[in-house]
């Protein structure tokens, strides 16, 4: 097809003008929009369709965002039935809380705006040293997004207006210490019980397969006994590295570049201060910080008549816990260490100068400039090798754009080989065998980037073997890749996998015959407790475990305690099964006051979260929302408690 294509391009590009213009004359621009109306309605909320294509773009930027963030996951759990439903959740649930935004008329003011991006760390660090931003970097940043700046602070502000909706819910929650306390009393109340366990591995020495029930096993479960698909890869890779190496630098510039930046490349000035702080921050009322101030005051004319008593009056007035003790002592500093006040005054005065009272969010400051360490410059000859790098990188990045575009192309255009492109930029063709769609633990690199994985095992890589198009696997890198062998999943023969075969076959006749075992005890205990074999008593609750299985002790704290003793039975799925017996029901041991103090803010996001939850709930009733799509069912649990 792609042959096809490439050598009839002009014929193609003809018959397309002949089809197309003749549609436009007689179904008009507007007709064309409602052949692209984006696919069936998947969700709808106040009257607005949320249709399948924006769905399914929605989900591939959550897919690529997680595939980020956990490269090493199975890239398979995102893209389960489960996983996209839970995506198409969050949109419905964005375009509720906009709509309630809208009609609640929620706006966010330039200043809140403004202290989010300020707390932003992403953003913090684009600041230069002397703390503007560096809106080169900002903008690279609003781009990597496909915004402008201007769309990237719209989009944070739009973010802004619509969390006001049940965060103003959340933040109205108050509970009293009596009512946590019921609660919490209870979720941490304590149970004393005893405990059978039937393990798998005690029946294991009871089941004897004959070849018959090994085979009828191998044949109702070849899925457990399959050899991956595998393929033997060559490709290319394109990143910065590789570009430096075709990049030659003259001595004429490296000269120069010295000659400009000798002083930077030379290391940074440090300082050494002591100071006199009296603390009031930002948000302390005004009359407090005059206070404070005036105060500051009185103690800069006293360090002023007597500058050799500084590092005493530090110690007796100074409300910086750090360095009080030490005479008001900071050691050494550089820039964009100290809050920019500070360091203001810090860098424009002269050693032995005691400053004016400099005010920050902290408070009032008295600065003495107690020492300067100028670095000391170095030659052209010691900075060469570092300056030369630094030109070749530079020069790279202003290259790569150009030479990615080649890559591009080339991959393209010469569908059937990578040498031809690695030739023309001077790239080395690598080479690896045995690769799978899911990396095999300790692949690094490009080899675990899962675009490039989802690229090379697609349909049209490993039917056609052609190269696959260029792959960005990383910031400033390229990667194309081409199956030279591939070899498809396949059940191994019951002669390879026998001895595995026989394993697992045991293993699952282990696992019912533990859960019978103990189905048949529970049923005869609770008739007859005194021939009951269980484990000497023990303390359960939700925070003392006691190393027992989680699926237990929540069985037991479920269990119904109307009537002692109490009995429940769990299924611990491989574990095989428990047998519980609940004796008795205990308070909870008072936590203390730390513990208390931390229980109770839990609790309190806790009903935050049941309030705002609530209020959304009802947000989607008032805008009519509706699911088109059925919601998966859940996996069922591996350990399912069967109370009594």
């Amino acid at each position: 097809m792609f042959d096809f294509v490439r050598k009839h391009t002009k014929i193609l590009m003809f018959l397309m003008f002949l089809l197309i213009i003749p549609a436009f004359v007689l179904v008009g621009i507007n007709g064309f929009k409602s052949f692209n109306s984006g696919g069936e309605t998947v969700a709808k909320v106040a009257g607005q369709s949320i249709k399948q294509e924006e769905w399914d773009a929605a989900h591939k930027n959550e897919v690529d965002r997680m595939r980020a963030s956990m490269p090493n996951v199975d890239p398979k759990l995102f893209d389960s039935a489960q996983a996209r439903y839970m995506t198409l959740e969050k949109m419905v649930h964005e375009r509720v809380d906009a709509e309630a935004a809208k009609d609640l008329h929620l706006t966010t003011t330039d200043i809140r705006l403004a202290r989010e991006l300020q707390q932003n760390p992403t953003i913090a660090s684009l600041r230069k040293p002397d703390g503007s931003m560096d809106m080169a970097r900002y903008r690279e940043l609003a781009a990597a997004q496909g915004l402008t700046p201007e769309g990237f602070e719209a989009r944070v502000r739009g973010d802004l207006t619509v969390r006001q909706v049940e965060g103003a819910i959340a933040g109205s929650v108050l509970v009293s210490k009596a009512q946590a306390k019921v609660s919490l009393d209870a979720f941490f109340e304590r149970r004393e019980v005893q405990i059978a366990t039937f393990t798998p591995q005690d029946y294991a020495s009871k089941v004897s397969p004959g070849d018959a029930d090994i085979e009828a096993f191998y044949k109702a479960n070849t899925a457990m006994f399959q050899a991956p698909e595998t393929a033997d890869v060559e490709y290319v890779v394109l990143d910065l590295e590789s570009v430096k190496k075709s990049i030659a630098v003259n001595d004429a510039d490296v000269k120069s570049y010295y000659e400009q930046n000798a002083a930077r490349l030379s290391g940074k000035e440090e300082r050494r201060a002591s100071h006199i702080l009296i603390t009031a921050g930002k948000d302390v009322p005004a009359e407090l910080r005059a206070k404070a101030k005036e105060r500051a005051k009185a103690l800069l004319e006293q360090v002023r008549k007597s500058p050799d008593t500084f590092a005493e009056v530090a110690r007796k007035n100074s409300q910086d816990p750090g360095s009080a003790a030490n005479g008001g002592d900071l050691d050494f500093f550089g820039r964009g260490v100290m809050v920019k006040p500070f360091e203001d005054a810090a860098f424009s005065m002269k050693k032995g100068d005691i400053s004016d009272v400099v005010e920050s969010d902290f408070g009032f400051h008295i600065i003495k400039l107690t020492d300067v360490k100028a670095p000391k410059q170095k030659s052209f000859e010691e900075l060469r090798a570092s300056i030369e790098s630094d030109l070749r990188t530079q020069q790279a990045q202003r290259k790569f754009a150009e030479v990615a575009e080649v890559f591009t192309n080339g991959v393209y255009e010469q569908s059937d080989a990578l040498k031809p492109i690695a030739e023309k930029l001077k790239l080395d063709v690598k080479t690896t065998s045995g690769l799978q769609r899911k990396p095999v633990a300790g692949t690094n690199g490009v080899l675990a980037n899962p675009k490039f994985l989802a690229a090379v095992f697609s349909p049209d890589s490993i039917e056609k073997k052609r190269n696959t198009e260029a792959i960005e696997a990383g910031p400033s890198q390229l990667v194309s890749a081409r199956i030279t062998n591939y070899s498809p999943a396949k059940t191994l023969p019951l002669a390879e996998v026998r001895v595995d075969v026989k394993q697992k076959l045991v293993a699952s006749r282990s696992i019912e015959l533990a859960k019978a075992d103990g189905v048949e005890k529970l049923a005869a205990w609770k008739t007859k407790p005194d021939a009951a074999q269980l484990k000497a008593s023990s303390v359960v609750a939700r925070d003392q475990a006691q190393g027992v299985e989680p699926a237990v002790v929540t069985a037991a704290l479920n269990a119904n305690v109307t009537t002692l003793p109490a009995w429940a039975g769990v299924d611990l799925g491989k574990s095989g099964y428990a047998v519980i017996r609940i004796n008795k029901v205990m308070e909870r041991n008072a936590p203390a006051e730390s513990v208390a103090k931390q229980e109770m803010a839990q609790y309190g996001q806790w009903m935050a979260s049941a309030e705002g939850q609530a209020y959304y709930e009802l947000l989607k009733s008032q805008y009519k929302v509706q699911f088109k799509v059925a919601k998966p069912a859940k996996a069922s649990d591996s350990a399912k408690p069967l109370t009594e």
